[in-house]
């Protein structure tokens, strides 16, 4: 009957870990705008990446993606083919690691000593004796990437931004794409954004 019961509480114990609090494998995005001109009047607008970079990367071409989907639901146009835009955006990226302090639940499960009198063939006791973490302690990398776009109109800078985030590397968003987006979006929420603030967007 022992066995029983201590099998019934390890398998609550398991039930009630799904919906347990763990480390989370995304976190706010970190915007940061500048401009000096508001950029109230919208035209057509190229995307290019800044100086040194590579425009036939794969990566840089899904990162120019995202930033000129965004650029295009804040107002701008695409220029006709073979022509450049009335404003040029260049963009940058970077990726680097970084390590994560390890999951851990918050639940344990003590199994031992004590007594429970339950019954006419005795009792069974739980609590007092051996107690473990439920979760893994295996060491977690995220990625931090950072997104930097330029706008440009002739000669003059008129807006600039950088968004920063950290993914979990066990995340579901993790590939190229889905940072992409997510940094994007989140740099272009608000356009043209307040100058020289820096903002967290979930």
């Amino acid at each position: 009957m022992r066995s029983k019961f201590v099998a019934m509480v390890i398998a609550l114990g398991t039930v009630g870990l799904a919906g347990c609090a763990t480390a989370p494998t995304s976190f706010p995005v970190q915007v940061s705008r500048y401009h000096y001109d508001a950029v109230a009047q919208r035209g057509t607008i190229t995307v290019e990446p800044l100086p040194g970079g590579s425009v036939a990367s794969i990566e840089y071409k899904t990162y120019a993606a995202a930033v000129e989907a965004e650029l295009l639901r804040a107002g701008f146009t695409s220029p006709p083919p073979g022509t450049r835009g009335d404003y040029l955006a260049t963009v940058a990226f970077s990726r680097a690691e970084r390590p994560l302090p390890p999951k851990r639940s918050p639940f344990s499960i003590g199994i031992g000593g004590g007594s429970f009198s339950g019954g006419r063939n005795g009792g069974v006791g739980l609590g007092g004796g051996v107690s473990f973490p439920i979760g893994g302690q295996r060491d977690r990398v995220g990625i931090v990437t950072e997104l930097s776009v330029r706008i440009r109109h002739g000669a003059d800078a008129v807006w600039e931004g950088q968004a920063q985030s950290l993914t979990d590397t066990s995340a579901p968003n993790v590939d190229t794409q889905g940072i992409a987006e997510r940094l994007s979006r989140a740099l272009f929420t608000g356009f043209p954004g307040e100058s020289g603030r820096t903002i967290e967007v979930k």
